[in-house]
C-alpha cells in the first residue's frame, strides 16, 4: 500500500517542492500550512508520516507533535531552518523520529523519510531479536552475540542497548539514555553516559575506534545503526 505522508508546512513555495519530491516516490501527499489545519487533518485522517515544520503561523510545530505523541506512535520528522543542537535535542526529546535542517537535499531527506517508515513497520512486527549487522540482541533472554560469538555485558550495559535497539536507527538523546537506564536525577551526567558508551563499543564494535554499530550525533545523543 502507498504511504501517504502529511506535510505540516506554512511556506506554500516549499510544500510544492515537498508534494513534488514526495509524488515523484509514490507517496500520497496531504498538506497542512497551520498548526490548527494539521490539528484538523490528524482529527480525520491518518497518515503513515509526517514531515513537520516548527516555525508555524499560529504556533509552534512542536505542539504538534505533542498532540501526536499523545496518542501515537506514528513516524515524525521535524524538518526545520532552527539548526542549534539545542532545538534538535528538544525535538528529539519530545518524540520527534528524525530532525532535517533547511536548506536540505531531497535526496536527503526522502532516505530519512524511508528509514523512519521501515522503523515503525519493523516495530510493528517486532520480535526479542534484533540483528544488525554482525550484531545480534536477545531482549527477552538478554543475550548479546557478535559474529554468532556470545558476549558478556553487564545490567547496565545491556539496558543502555536495550534502549537503543528500541528504537534502532533513531538518534536517542544524552537525557532520554540517562533517564531510562539510570533515573531523572542522572539527565545532566553525560560524562557518565560516554564512560559506558565507550565500554559497550569495546564490548561489540570491531573497531571501537571506528563505531559502526554505535553511531554518535555530536552533541545530541546516540543511535544504533538499524537493520539493513
Amino acid at each position: 500500500m502507498t504511504a501517504a505522508i502529511l506535510v505540516v508546512e506554512d511556506e506554500l513555495p516549499m510544500r510544492r517542492v515537498l508534494r513534488a519530491a514526495l509524488g515523484t516516490q509514490g507517496y500520497y501527499v496531504w498538506e497542512a500550512g497551520s498548526k490548527q489545519e494539521a490539528l484538523q487533518t490528524l482529527s480525520r485522517k491518518t497518515p503513515q508520516a509526517i514531515l513537520l515544520d516548527l516555525g508555524l503561523p499560529d504556533g509552534d510545530g512542536m505542539e504538534v507533535l505533542a498532540a501526536v505523541r499523545g496518542r501515537s506512535e506514528l513516524p515524525v520528522v521535524v524538518i526545520s531552518a532552527r539548526g542549534g543542537e539545542r532545538d534538535q535535542v528538544l525535538a528529539l526529546d519530545s518524540g520527534a523520529n528524525d530532525y532535517v535542517t533547511k536548506p536540505f537535499r531531497e535526496a536527503e531527506l526522502l532516505a530519512r523519510l524511508r528509514a523512519a517508515l521501515r522503523r515503525a513497520a519493523h516495530a510493528a512486527s517486532f520480535d526479542d531479536k534484533l540483528e544488525v549487522g554482525p550484531l545480534r540482541i536477545h531482549l527477552i533472554e538478554r543475550r548479546v552475540f557478535v559474529d554468532d560469538q556470545p558476549v558478556a555485558l553487564t545490567p547496565t550495559e545491556f539496558s543502555l542497548l536495550h534502549v537503543m535497539a528500541r528504537q534502532a536507527g533513531r538518534v536517542v538523546t544524552h537525557r532520554q539514555l540517562l533517564r531510562e537506564v539510570w533515573g531523572s536525577k542522572y539527565v545532566d551526567d553525560t560524562q557518565y553516559l560516554r564512560v559506558f558508551m565507550r565500554q559497550l563499543r569495546q564490548k561489540l564494535e570491531r573497531n571501537p575506534n571506528r563505531p559502526q554499530l554505535l553511531l554518535t550525533t555530536p552533541g545530541v545523543g546516540y543511535r544504533l545503526k538499524p537493520p539493513e
